[in-house]
């Protein structure tokens, strides 16, 4: 898991690659909306929550046996354990999430708030039309704080736990959560299993992400307080850890009402009374998103060279 976080922190997932072989999410996400079409049902309730649960064991045993036999052909040693990151390293996606939100602050802070607009709508499902700036700036922090925990955090602990069928298990839990884990007509039944299963595998790496989020911060105790006061009243049982501990570090609120194209959801404030984020917020919570993971990889380190 060191080998892949380093080299997806130097390289990314290049283009070239991309063009030439894909990337493996994007082949478990086909597999998932191929199952989608054929079997979800979203007029029957229970025939829709069994295909789903049918969808979910199919997904993981089609990701699983692959990895465990690579798992089972690898050695002890270094050799193994760079093979073993190389082949983790596209599960990881930090310096993808880096750049994205990226793209989100710099045209923010040039006062381009259409190129803002369309950057974010990237990376949340809000309705950009309805951004102001500094919404654009909560969403984009928001995501990053999110999938810290969703795309970086949480697929290398498991990873660093049950090797490559741990990472590549959750990455298909993950997968399946974002594609049909959603409370919409179409997928609140039949997406049901899938999110929770998400849940559970997302509960101990959200937690640890807020913390790391908490021990960079400038007030680590008050950044630690403010999360464990907010976090419980977000509508993710996870997300609200990252995001609330995000918003303690930087001294500003985030969540509160957004609207999806399926309609206006009102949420609670994270941090509610501190002032709204603006450009130099997002350039903020960049620099401790980028100290955070680079503890976290030093952590993982320690682990490996004990």
């Amino acid at each position: 898991m060191v080998v892949a976080l380093a080299l997806d922190a130097a390289f990314g997932w290049p283009d070239a690659l991309y063009r030439r072989i894909g990337h493996p999410v994007t082949w478990i996400g086909g597999l998932i909306g191929a199952l989608d079409r054929r079997l979800n049902a979203p007029g029957d309730p229970e025939a829709a929550r069994r295909a789903g649960k049918v969808t979910v064991a199919l997904v993981l045993g089609a990701t699983l046996l692959p990895a465990l036999a690579l798992q089972a052909a690898l050695n002890d040693g270094l050799f193994a354990a760079l093979l073993a990151g190389i082949l983790a390293w596209p599960l990881v996606a930090a310096r993808s999430l880096h750049d994205h939100v990226s793209a989100v602050a710099e045209p923010l802070g040039s006062g381009d708030t259409e190129g803002a607009r369309h950057a974010v709508s990237m990376i949340v499902g809000r309705d950009p039309a309805t951004l102001d700036p500094p919404a654009i700036a909560r969403a984009g922090i928001e995501s990053l704080a999110e999938n810290a925990s969703d795309a970086v955090v949480a697929p290398l602990v498991w990873g660093a736990l049950l090797g490559l069928p741990g990472i590549v298990a959750y990455k298909a839990i993950n997968t399946m959560d974002s594609m049909i884990g959603h409370r919409t007509p179409r997928h609140v039944d039949f997406g049901r299993a899938a999110a929770i299963l998400d849940d559970w595998a997302n509960w101990v790496p959200a937690r640890l992400t807020g913390a790391l989020f908490c021990v960079v911060s400038p007030s680590p105790r008050a950044a630690f307080a403010a999360m464990c006061r907010d976090a419980p009243g977000h509508r993710s049982p996870n997300a609200g850890w990252p995001e609330g501990a995000m918003a303690a570090a930087l001294d500003c609120r985030l969540s509160g009402p957004r609207v999806y194209a399926e309609g206006t959801a009102d949420e609670p404030w994270l941090n509610e009374g501190a002032p709204d984020p603006g450009p130099d917020t997002m350039e903020r919570a960049l620099s401790l998103y980028r100290r955070a993971m680079l503890i976290f990889g030093a952590g993982l380190l320690v682990l490996w060279l004990v």
